[in-house]
């Protein structure tokens, strides 16, 4: 069983306060707060293994490399590769996902082919696309999601066609928690040539993956959602798919040899990290995927739908709240009050110590599918408990009557 309370002992940002009041943090589809573990691996590097990584002969550096290395080969288990080579660093999920779009989609769109992106996807996994797409002559062609806000995989089917080259849906939505059919939509894409991207940001913090059983073509993910630092991702990819690929960033590193008569680059994975890599946020990540991993991650999910219900079952009583696309089972939940700006909820929450986001949650088409400029979310993480719930519920309460 969860020892809730162990584990937020573990998040020092959690015990501060914000307005004169303890922090109840609800904000986690957005980034999640970082166990101690993980800020002392950071400081850890920082003081005492600081070089850089595959350059220079000495003990720093080996050290450096070692480790960096062995976060890669952290990963590749975590997420079921086949090789560490099909592992790729990033920024995060954005560089991932521009990566794809500007070396492999670039490379192999031509005028006339489609891109087929779900309705609900973030500005992530759409803007990249029509980019690639203008630049190449392809078409982005939107999937709708259904009135409960699934994918809608009728129309799916119905769009599907040997004009297909890729396909572009996130594995979990950021806005309402939608867990979207990948198995099926890979499946299905793979019948008629297409290759699929799967936006893994919101899905791996909640699920296991393994991406080589799910057949992805292309799984991207980023740590700060997984309990690790901002500014490091993942980029995954099979194997052929990359080796065809031309880089994308030229520098150090990522090179075998430079000459001005031409330029030989480096074999996988060195070929798409040019320069200087996040050393320090890589040996995090791997750091926060150990942590996790020593928890049941069933009981982790258990502990998080609860909350989830608690809240929606107490929000739904309120006359003036609408709960928009509710997914039982997630960790997040969507909501409107009528008349009143989404801002100013979240604003008087703020002053009552309780953070959650507000706006339009990087994701234009599906608010505007929903016909709402913007919403409040409240996201669960591991370390929120059943006090923060009705801290939560008494605020929402007091700004109803408020506003």
């Amino acid at each position: 069983m969860l020892d809730i309370s162990h584990i937020r002992e573990q998040f020092p940002a959690l015990k501060q306060e914000v307005n004169q009041q303890p922090l109840i943090y609800l904000d986690s589809a957005a980034t999640t707060q970082k166990p101690q573990v993980v800020i002392n691996a950071i400081s850890q590097y920082y003081s005492k293994q600081n070089a850089n990584v595959h350059r220079g002969s000495h003990s720093l550096t080996a050290q450096a490399t070692s480790q960096f290395e062995a976060a890669r080969a952290c990963v590749t288990e975590f997420i079921g590769a086949s090789s560490p080579k099909e592992i790729i660093w990033t920024r995060g999920a954005t560089e991932a996902l521009n990566l794809i779009a500007q070396t492999y989609a670039r490379n192999t769109l031509q005028a006339g082919d489609e891109i087929l992106i779900s309705e609900m996807e973030h500005h992530a996994n759409i803007v990249p696309w029509q980019i690639v797409a203008e630049q190449t002559g392809a078409k982005v062609v939107k999937v709708p999601m259904t009135p409960e806000c699934l994918f809608d995989m009728s129309a799916y089917n119905s769009l599907l066609s040997d004009k297909t080259k890729i396909v572009a849906l996130a594995q979990v939505t950021n806005v309402t928690g939608s867990r979207q059919p990948i198995e099926q939509v890979i499946e299905k894409a793979h019948q008629v040539g297409a290759v699929v991207v799967v936006d893994g940001a919101q899905g791996i913090v909640h699920e296991a993956v393994d991406v080589t059983k799910l057949d992805a073509d292309f799984y991207v993910f980023s740590g700060h959602k997984l309990y690790a630092p901002a500014g490091i991702g993942v980029l995954y990819g099979k194997l052929e798919l990359l080796e065809a690929m031309p880089p994308w960033h030229g520098g150090g590193k990522m090179v075998e040899k430079v000459s001005f008569s031409g330029t030989t680059y480096s074999e996988l994975p060195g070929k798409f990290e040019a320069g200087t890599p996040n050393v320090a946020g890589a040996i995090a990540l791997a750091t926060a995927i150990e942590w996790l991993q020593t928890f049941d991650q069933q009981a982790i999910e258990a502990h998080i739908h609860q909350l989830q219900t608690k809240t929606y079952n107490a929000l739904s009583q309120l006359e003036d709240i609408n709960i928009l696309g509710y997914q039982p089972n997630a960790s997040v939940l969507t909501f409107v009050m009528e008349g009143v700006h989404h801002q100013d909820i979240a604003t008087l929450l703020d002053q009552q110590g309780i953070a959650v986001r507000a706006g339009h949650h990087c994701a234009h088409p599906l608010m505007d599918a929903l016909n709402v400029k913007g919403t409040v979310r409240i996201s669960f993480g591991v370390y929120n408990n059943l006090d923060d719930v009705d801290r939560l519920i008494a605020a929402i309460e007091k700004a109803v009557d408020m506003l």
